[in-house]
């Protein structure tokens, strides 16, 4: 994968749009929460991310890009039920569709940013430190598989 290919964003946020439908529904064996709040998070993941990027200072990048990063990112797997979402990106009690398909479309509009930032735009990760344009959008990758992964186990 090339490293600023936004198609499989692009793709992702399709696969998003078409769980659409099922957004009310819950599988308590697989998750506590039901489609619409993986679907919410993942959007709110990419679109704070970005702003983030957007705004960030290229010229205070560090790369201390950890080695748990450099394991998932290599393997492109994130484990289930390990890691809590930051407040700033977990969804409300009562999430809407129109809400989804808002964050949707925003989401397509940051993501076609993304080969125009400063190779040094950066966002600050809690475990796997800073990631910059040439690790985002694997990050984004991999985290919105590990949810749409959520949502296909809970929907069979």
């Amino acid at each position: 994968m090339k490293t600023l290919d936004i198609a499989v964003l692009q793709k992702a946020l399709n696969d998003i749009e078409s769980y659409l439908p099922n957004i009310e529904a819950m599988n308590s064996k697989v998750s506590k929460v039901n489609v619409s709040w993986h679907l919410d998070h993942s959007l709110k993941v990419i679109n704070n991310v970005l702003i983030s990027m957007k705004s960030s200072e290229p010229s205070t990048y560090v790369d201390n890009f950890s080695m748990m990063g450099r394991i998932v990112f290599a393997l492109k797997y994130i484990p289930r039920g390990k890691a809590k979402a930051p407040k700033h990106v977990t969804p409300s009690e009562t999430i809407l569709i129109d809400d989804i398909k808002t964050q949707l479309a925003e989401a397509r509009d940051h993501i076609e940013v993304i080969p125009n930032l400063n190779k040094n735009a950066y966002f600050k990760h809690p475990l796997f430190g800073n990631v910059n344009k040439s690790r985002v959008i694997r990050f984004l990758d991999a985290h919105t598989n590990h949810h749409l992964k959520i949502v296909k186990s809970i929907l069979k």
